[in-house]
Protein backbone atom coordinates (compact mmCIF):
# COMPACT_ATOMS: atom_id res chain seq x y z
CA UNK A 1 0.00 0.00 0.00
CA UNK A 2 1.03 3.45 -0.82
CA UNK A 3 0.66 5.58 2.04
CA UNK A 4 -0.22 9.01 3.45
CA UNK A 5 0.79 9.92 7.07
CA UNK A 6 -2.51 10.28 7.76
CA UNK A 7 -3.62 6.99 6.25
CA UNK A 8 -3.71 4.97 3.05
CA UNK A 9 -3.33 6.56 -0.36
CA UNK A 10 -4.03 2.99 -2.14
CA UNK A 11 -6.48 0.36 -1.13
CA UNK A 12 -6.26 -3.19 -1.67
CA UNK A 13 -5.66 -4.98 -5.16
CA UNK A 14 -7.46 -3.44 -8.10
CA UNK A 15 -7.69 -0.29 -10.11
CA UNK A 16 -5.53 2.59 -8.72
CA UNK A 17 -8.61 4.97 -7.22
CA UNK A 18 -9.85 7.57 -8.61
CA UNK A 19 -6.47 9.49 -10.92
CA UNK A 20 -8.96 12.57 -11.37
CA UNK A 21 -6.10 13.58 -14.13
CA UNK A 22 -3.77 13.82 -11.23
CA UNK A 23 -1.09 11.16 -12.45
CA UNK A 24 -1.47 8.59 -9.91
CA UNK A 25 -1.95 8.64 -6.04
CA UNK A 26 1.29 9.15 -5.61
CA UNK A 27 1.47 12.23 -7.69
CA UNK A 28 -1.16 13.51 -6.04
CA UNK A 29 0.20 13.25 -2.36
CA UNK A 30 3.37 14.89 -3.64
CA UNK A 31 1.08 17.98 -5.34
CA UNK A 32 -0.89 17.90 -1.59
CA UNK A 33 1.78 18.75 0.09
CA UNK A 34 3.44 21.08 -2.36
CA UNK A 35 -0.01 22.88 -2.37
CA UNK A 36 -0.81 22.75 1.62
CA UNK A 37 2.69 23.70 2.71
CA UNK A 38 3.77 23.70 6.78
CA UNK A 39 2.49 22.10 8.60
CA UNK A 40 0.80 19.97 6.76
CA UNK A 41 3.77 19.10 4.24
CA UNK A 42 5.43 17.57 7.56
CA UNK A 43 1.93 15.80 8.65
CA UNK A 44 1.44 13.96 5.21
CA UNK A 45 3.86 11.34 4.09
CA UNK A 46 4.26 8.59 6.27
CA UNK A 47 1.82 5.50 7.17
CA UNK A 48 0.10 7.71 9.92
CA UNK A 49 0.14 11.42 11.56
CA UNK A 50 2.53 11.88 14.06
CA UNK A 51 1.38 14.59 16.45
CA UNK A 52 2.20 15.70 19.67
CA UNK A 53 -0.98 16.79 21.82
CA UNK A 54 -1.52 18.01 25.28
CA UNK A 55 -4.61 19.10 27.21
CA UNK A 56 -8.20 18.21 26.32
CA UNK A 57 -9.53 17.16 22.66
CA UNK A 58 -12.75 16.53 21.28
CA UNK A 59 -13.09 13.91 17.84
CA UNK A 60 -16.31 14.21 15.20
CA UNK A 61 -16.33 12.85 11.74
CA UNK A 62 -18.93 13.64 9.52
CA UNK A 63 -20.14 12.41 5.58
CA UNK A 64 -20.82 14.04 2.69
CA UNK A 65 -22.05 11.54 0.41
CA UNK A 66 -23.41 12.05 -3.57
CA UNK A 67 -26.94 11.47 -3.50
CA UNK A 68 -27.71 11.72 -0.09
CA UNK A 69 -25.77 14.56 1.14
CA UNK A 70 -25.72 16.42 -2.09
CA UNK A 71 -26.68 15.92 -5.44
CA UNK A 72 -24.81 14.37 -8.41
CA UNK A 73 -22.52 16.37 -10.35
CA UNK A 74 -22.24 19.03 -7.79
CA UNK A 75 -19.07 21.00 -7.95
CA UNK A 76 -16.09 19.22 -5.85
CA UNK A 77 -14.92 22.12 -4.47
CA UNK A 78 -18.81 23.20 -3.04
CA UNK A 79 -18.42 19.43 -1.64
CA UNK A 80 -15.32 19.73 0.11
CA UNK A 81 -16.08 23.59 1.65
CA UNK A 82 -19.74 21.96 3.00
CA UNK A 83 -18.10 18.34 4.42
CA UNK A 84 -15.57 20.68 6.40
CA UNK A 85 -18.05 23.07 7.66
CA UNK A 86 -20.82 20.65 8.91
CA UNK A 87 -17.61 18.93 11.42
CA UNK A 88 -16.66 22.30 12.25
CA UNK A 89 -19.96 22.77 13.45
CA UNK A 90 -19.88 19.90 15.31
CA UNK A 91 -16.84 21.23 17.26
CA UNK A 92 -19.09 24.52 17.98
CA UNK A 93 -21.02 22.40 19.97
CA UNK A 94 -19.03 21.54 22.31
CA UNK A 95 -16.83 24.35 22.61
CA UNK A 96 -13.91 23.30 20.93
CA UNK A 97 -11.32 25.31 18.39
CA UNK A 98 -10.83 22.72 15.02
CA UNK A 99 -6.77 22.03 14.48
CA UNK A 100 -6.42 18.89 12.94
CA UNK A 101 -8.28 17.05 10.28
CA UNK A 102 -8.17 13.23 8.30
CA UNK A 103 -10.09 12.52 4.82
CA UNK A 104 -11.14 9.30 3.31
CA UNK A 105 -12.29 10.51 -0.19
CA UNK A 106 -13.63 7.70 -2.69
CA UNK A 107 -15.01 8.77 -6.06
CA UNK A 108 -15.52 7.75 -9.46
CA UNK A 109 -12.76 8.04 -11.92
CA UNK A 110 -12.46 11.74 -13.51
CA UNK A 111 -13.48 13.07 -10.28
CA UNK A 112 -11.49 16.29 -9.74
CA UNK A 113 -9.48 15.74 -7.12
CA UNK A 114 -7.40 18.82 -6.79
CA UNK A 115 -10.16 21.05 -6.97
CA UNK A 116 -11.66 19.15 -4.01
CA UNK A 117 -8.36 19.10 -2.09
CA UNK A 118 -7.61 22.63 -2.92
CA UNK A 119 -10.92 24.20 -1.96
CA UNK A 120 -10.84 21.75 1.50
CA UNK A 121 -6.93 23.32 1.75
CA UNK A 122 -8.20 26.70 1.61
CA UNK A 123 -11.08 26.35 3.75
CA UNK A 124 -9.55 24.70 6.45
CA UNK A 125 -6.77 27.26 7.12
CA UNK A 126 -9.28 29.72 7.48
CA UNK A 127 -10.93 27.28 10.55
CA UNK A 128 -7.27 27.04 11.50
CA UNK A 129 -7.60 23.03 10.58
CA UNK A 130 -4.32 21.53 9.63
CA UNK A 131 -4.94 18.23 7.43
CA UNK A 132 -2.72 16.11 8.91
CA UNK A 133 -3.58 13.31 6.19
CA UNK A 134 -6.18 10.57 4.47
CA UNK A 135 -7.08 8.28 1.88
CA UNK A 136 -8.51 8.07 -1.07
CA UNK A 137 -10.23 5.18 -3.24
CA UNK A 138 -12.40 4.22 -6.27
CA UNK A 139 -15.79 4.00 -5.77
CA UNK A 140 -18.91 4.45 -7.95
CA UNK A 141 -19.78 7.96 -6.55
CA UNK A 142 -18.43 10.53 -4.27
CA UNK A 143 -18.30 9.49 -0.65
CA UNK A 144 -16.29 11.80 1.43
CA UNK A 145 -15.38 11.68 5.37
CA UNK A 146 -13.87 13.86 7.52
CA UNK A 147 -12.45 13.42 10.99
CA UNK A 148 -11.67 16.46 12.97
CA UNK A 149 -9.38 17.11 16.22
CA UNK A 150 -10.49 20.10 18.09
CA UNK A 151 -8.91 22.17 21.67
CA UNK A 152 -10.92 22.87 24.08
CA UNK A 153 -11.42 26.25 24.65
CA UNK A 154 -12.71 27.49 27.79
CA UNK A 155 -12.25 25.62 31.42
CA UNK A 156 -15.24 23.12 30.32
CA UNK A 157 -16.84 21.48 27.55
CA UNK A 158 -20.64 22.36 25.99
CA UNK A 159 -22.38 19.80 27.11
CA UNK A 160 -25.97 18.67 25.86
CA UNK A 161 -26.97 17.80 29.88
CA UNK A 162 -26.47 20.84 31.15
CA UNK A 163 -29.99 22.46 30.95
CA UNK A 164 -32.03 22.81 33.68
CA UNK A 165 -35.48 23.65 34.75
CA UNK A 166 -36.12 27.74 33.94
CA UNK A 167 -33.82 27.99 32.19
CA UNK A 168 -34.57 30.10 28.33
CA UNK A 169 -34.08 27.85 25.24
CA UNK A 170 -31.85 30.28 22.26
CA UNK A 171 -31.42 29.80 18.82
CA UNK A 172 -28.10 31.40 16.80
CA UNK A 173 -30.04 31.64 13.26
CA UNK A 174 -32.91 31.17 11.45
CA UNK A 175 -34.39 27.94 10.93
CA UNK A 176 -35.87 26.04 7.63
CA UNK A 177 -33.96 28.22 4.99
CA UNK A 178 -31.48 25.27 4.08
CA UNK A 179 -34.33 23.26 3.66
CA UNK A 180 -35.60 25.40 1.56
CA UNK A 181 -32.36 25.30 -0.66
CA UNK A 182 -32.55 21.68 -0.46
CA UNK A 183 -36.05 21.40 -1.87
CA UNK A 184 -34.84 23.87 -4.72
CA UNK A 185 -31.89 21.67 -5.75
CA UNK A 186 -34.16 18.53 -5.57
CA UNK A 187 -36.62 20.41 -7.99
CA UNK A 188 -34.03 21.40 -10.64
CA UNK A 189 -31.73 24.16 -9.23
CA UNK A 190 -27.61 24.07 -9.70
CA UNK A 191 -24.82 25.87 -8.57
CA UNK A 192 -22.05 26.58 -11.35
CA UNK A 193 -19.80 28.85 -11.44
CA UNK A 194 -20.19 30.24 -8.12
CA UNK A 195 -23.63 30.94 -8.87
CA UNK A 196 -26.71 29.59 -8.35
CA UNK A 197 -29.65 28.97 -11.39
CA UNK A 198 -32.74 28.90 -10.14
CA UNK A 199 -35.27 25.33 -12.08
CA UNK A 200 -37.57 26.70 -14.75
CA UNK A 201 -40.67 25.13 -13.83
CA UNK A 202 -40.59 27.69 -10.57
CA UNK A 203 -41.24 31.17 -11.67
CA UNK A 204 -40.71 33.58 -9.23
CA UNK A 205 -40.73 37.00 -8.65
CA UNK A 206 -37.46 39.02 -8.81
CA UNK A 207 -37.47 39.54 -4.70
CA UNK A 208 -38.60 36.03 -4.40
CA UNK A 209 -35.71 34.47 -6.77
CA UNK A 210 -32.58 36.30 -4.32
CA UNK A 211 -34.18 35.02 -1.49
CA UNK A 212 -34.28 31.27 -3.49
CA UNK A 213 -30.69 31.84 -4.21
CA UNK A 214 -30.22 32.77 -0.64
CA UNK A 215 -31.23 29.87 0.47
CA UNK A 216 -29.43 27.24 -2.22
CA UNK A 217 -25.94 29.13 -0.77
CA UNK A 218 -27.10 28.67 3.13
CA UNK A 219 -27.84 24.78 2.65
CA UNK A 220 -24.43 24.08 0.38
CA UNK A 221 -22.18 26.67 1.96
CA UNK A 222 -23.16 26.77 5.99
CA UNK A 223 -21.53 28.55 8.00
CA UNK A 224 -20.49 27.09 11.76
CA UNK A 225 -21.09 29.22 14.41
CA UNK A 226 -17.48 29.32 16.16
CA UNK A 227 -18.22 33.00 17.54
CA UNK A 228 -21.22 32.19 19.25
CA UNK A 229 -19.40 28.71 20.49
CA UNK A 230 -16.51 31.09 22.12
CA UNK A 231 -19.08 33.39 23.58
CA UNK A 232 -21.06 30.46 25.10
CA UNK A 233 -18.09 28.98 26.96
CA UNK A 234 -17.64 32.41 29.08
CA UNK A 235 -21.07 31.11 30.63
CA UNK A 236 -20.80 29.08 34.35
CA UNK A 237 -23.71 26.73 32.96
CA UNK A 238 -24.86 26.23 29.40
CA UNK A 239 -25.98 23.58 27.74
CA UNK A 240 -25.61 22.98 24.11
CA UNK A 241 -26.07 21.53 20.52
CA UNK A 242 -26.09 22.25 16.69
CA UNK A 243 -29.27 21.73 14.71
CA UNK A 244 -28.03 19.53 11.89
CA UNK A 245 -31.13 16.74 11.79
CA UNK A 246 -33.61 19.60 13.02
CA UNK A 247 -34.50 21.79 15.44
CA UNK A 248 -37.47 19.18 16.64
CA UNK A 249 -34.93 15.46 16.55
CA UNK A 250 -32.01 18.06 18.11
CA UNK A 251 -33.79 19.52 20.51
CA UNK A 252 -35.25 15.78 21.86
CA UNK A 253 -31.52 15.06 22.29
CA UNK A 254 -30.70 17.99 24.15
CA UNK A 255 -33.58 17.45 26.82
CA UNK A 256 -33.50 14.21 26.93
CA UNK A 257 -29.18 14.40 28.22
CA UNK A 258 -30.26 16.73 30.57
CA UNK A 259 -33.56 15.18 31.77
CA UNK A 260 -35.96 18.19 31.24
CA UNK A 261 -38.88 19.56 29.15
CA UNK A 262 -39.27 22.03 27.21
CA UNK A 263 -41.96 24.40 25.64
CA UNK A 264 -41.14 25.98 22.40
CA UNK A 265 -43.04 29.13 20.99
CA UNK A 266 -44.07 28.37 17.42
CA UNK A 267 -44.55 32.55 16.34
CA UNK A 268 -40.80 33.09 17.75
CA UNK A 269 -39.19 30.68 15.57
CA UNK A 270 -36.89 32.89 13.23
CA UNK A 271 -37.56 31.90 9.93
CA UNK A 272 -35.60 33.27 6.58
CA UNK A 273 -36.43 36.51 5.92
CA UNK A 274 -39.10 37.17 2.67
CA UNK A 275 -39.82 33.61 2.52
CA UNK A 276 -43.29 32.88 2.80
CA UNK A 277 -43.90 33.20 -0.97
CA UNK A 278 -41.41 30.92 -2.05
CA UNK A 279 -42.30 28.29 1.02
CA UNK A 280 -45.86 27.97 -0.57
CA UNK A 281 -44.19 27.96 -4.14
CA UNK A 282 -42.41 24.70 -3.07
CA UNK A 283 -45.67 23.44 -1.68
CA UNK A 284 -43.69 22.94 2.07
CA UNK A 285 -45.18 24.49 5.32
CA UNK A 286 -42.75 27.21 7.03
CA UNK A 287 -42.95 25.71 10.62
CA UNK A 288 -42.29 22.15 9.11
CA UNK A 289 -39.77 23.12 7.59
CA UNK A 290 -38.39 24.99 10.84
CA UNK A 291 -38.98 22.46 12.78
CA UNK A 292 -38.02 19.60 10.68
CA UNK A 293 -35.78 20.55 7.65
CA UNK A 294 -32.48 20.19 9.06
CA UNK A 295 -28.98 21.04 8.47
CA UNK A 296 -29.46 24.50 9.40
CA UNK A 297 -26.33 24.29 11.37
CA UNK A 298 -26.94 26.98 14.04
CA UNK A 299 -26.40 26.15 17.68
CA UNK A 300 -29.39 24.99 20.09
CA UNK A 301 -28.84 26.32 23.53
CA UNK A 302 -29.82 26.83 26.72
CA UNK A 303 -28.96 29.52 29.18
CA UNK A 304 -30.40 30.61 32.82
CA UNK A 305 -33.31 32.67 33.28
CA UNK A 306 -30.44 35.67 34.28
CA UNK A 307 -27.96 34.88 31.88
CA UNK A 308 -27.52 37.19 28.71
CA UNK A 309 -27.46 35.92 25.65
CA UNK A 310 -24.78 36.91 22.88
CA UNK A 311 -26.34 39.21 20.32
CA UNK A 312 -27.95 38.34 17.13
CA UNK A 313 -29.66 35.02 18.87
CA UNK A 314 -33.43 34.22 19.68
CA UNK A 315 -35.08 33.23 22.30
CA UNK A 316 -37.37 30.57 21.21
CA UNK A 317 -38.59 28.69 24.81
CA UNK A 318 -38.00 27.76 28.11
CA UNK A 319 -36.81 24.55 29.72
CA UNK A 320 -39.53 22.88 32.26
CA UNK A 321 -39.22 20.20 35.06
CA UNK A 322 -41.86 18.17 33.25
CA UNK A 323 -41.09 15.91 30.84
CA UNK A 324 -42.13 16.09 27.04
CA UNK A 325 -41.93 18.26 23.95
CA UNK A 326 -44.24 20.74 23.60
CA UNK A 327 -45.12 23.70 21.12
CA UNK A 328 -46.89 26.79 21.84
CA UNK A 329 -49.06 28.50 19.04
CA UNK A 330 -51.99 30.18 18.97
CA UNK A 331 -52.61 30.42 22.40
CA UNK A 332 -52.74 26.62 22.42
CA UNK A 333 -50.28 23.65 23.84
CA UNK A 334 -49.66 20.96 21.60
CA UNK A 335 -47.21 17.76 21.40
CA UNK A 336 -43.77 19.21 19.69
CA UNK A 337 -44.28 17.17 16.02
CA UNK A 338 -41.59 14.32 15.90
CA UNK A 339 -39.37 15.87 12.56
CA UNK A 340 -36.24 15.80 11.64
CA UNK A 341 -33.73 13.40 10.06
CA UNK A 342 -33.09 10.09 10.79
CA UNK A 343 -30.97 7.75 8.52
CA UNK A 344 -31.33 4.57 9.90
CA UNK A 345 -35.22 4.85 10.04
CA UNK A 346 -37.57 5.21 7.40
Amino acid sequence: MAKSRGGAVAEGPGPRAGRGGTGGEDALVAWLRRTLGSPARELIGDDAAMLRLGGEWALTVDSQIEGTHFVAGLDPAVVARRLLAVNVSDLAAVGAVPAYGLLALSAPRGFDHRRFLRALGVAAKGYGVTLAGGDVAHAPLVAASLTLLGRRRGARWLRRDAARPGDGLWIGGTLGESALGRLLLERGASWRGGRVELPPDVILDLATQRVAKRAVERHLSPQPQLELSAALVRHRRRACIDVSDGLSSDLARLTAASGVGVTVDADALPLPRNAARLTVALGAHPLELALGGGEDYVLLFALPATAKAPAGCVRIGEIEKRAGLRLQRGGKIEELPALGWDHLRA
